[in-house]
């Protein structure tokens, strides 16, 4: 008889690797949302980061160096702060790229609930109409709009909802065709719940996870169309920062202030990564 056998079962091996598995890290998730947390923080921060007004004009200190006399990033043509400027023109864009996907996909997401679940007439009239204005690009559209209107941000919120709510309408109104015939749905309508509350307390939480993925995209789409909105003078008037009128001012000194465009150029990539990311970290989390 061996000597395992003579003092009972063999006990399991001691490791240092614990019994349950820890679960795995979202790191595309945990990347954007901490891109993007450090991109708003400095936003909000922006009187702490620097002293400068943005809108300050100092012809004698026009186009430093960065580095020269204080000024991280250099001044501009017209001796305004590069830095200062980027900072607060992240608070105007952000907030402005962030609010306009907002009726969007509210309004967006509302009709295509309301299309998919009635079907018939209800659903030919809206996808007609999202037919027409997906019809044409969405950034061209957004531009005459705006022109129409005149600039500012009322233009810009007004001109972005009257194009972007199609492509929440589609996309919910596609989840929707299949939700519906889904058991649980089935099962309210047959207990004669009223349809209000079938919409939005049971169907609408099943579908729109996939609007919220594209709105995250579609922050990026907002921000690009800002950005060229300014980039064009139709955009947030000055002299309030913004990055695409900073982009605009700086690209006929490119070859010599390479910063005072490729700097808030950078700042558009990197913010378009971070949603990027999100959108990506919240897809492989659903998946799960």
């Amino acid at each position: 008889m061996s000597a395992a056998t003579s003092i009972g079962p063999a006990l399991p091996a001691v490791t240092g690797t614990p019994r349950r598995r820890r679960g795995r890290w979202n790191v595309p998730l945990v990347a954007g949302l901490t891109l993007f947390a450090l991109i708003v923080l400095c936003a909000v921060c922006a009187p702490l980061l620097t002293s400068y007004d943005p809108i300050k004009q100092n012809l004698t200190d026009a186009f430093l160096a960065p580095g020269a006399k204080g000024h991280l990033l250099g001044t501009d043509a017209f001796g305004r702060d590069v830095f200062s400027r980027l900072l607060y023109g992240a608070r105007v864009d952000l907030r402005v790229g962030v609010l306009a996907v907002i009726s969007p996909f509210v309004i967006g997401s509302l009709l295509g609930l309301i299309a998919g679940w009635f079907g018939g007439w209800v659903d030919a009239v809206i996808s007609r109409i999202v037919d027409m204005v997906i019809a044409f690009p969405f950034l061209v559209l957004v531009i005459a709009l705006v022109f129409a209107m005149g600039p500012g941000t009322t233009s810009i919120y007004t001109a972005i909802t009257l194009v972007g709510w199609v492509a929440y309408c589609r996309i919910v109104r596609g989840q929707v065709l299949i939700a519906k015939e889904q058991e649980y749905a089935m099962a309210a309508r047959a207990s004669g719940l009223p349809t209000w509350r079938i919409l939005l307390r049971h169907l609408l939480p099943n579908v729109v996870l996939q609007a919220f993925v594209f709105s995250m995209s579609d922050i990026v789409l907002t921000l690009l169309a800002i950005v060229t909105l300014g980039f064009l003078g139709l955009g947030v008037p000055p002299p309030t920062p913004d990055w695409g009128t900073m982009i605009q001012e700086g690209q006929q000194f490119i070859l010599d202030k390479w910063y005072m465009s490729t700097i808030p150029g950078l700042a558009v990539v990197l913010t378009g990564l971070a949603l990027a990311l999100i959108a990506d970290g919240i897809v492989e989390k659903a998946n799960k």
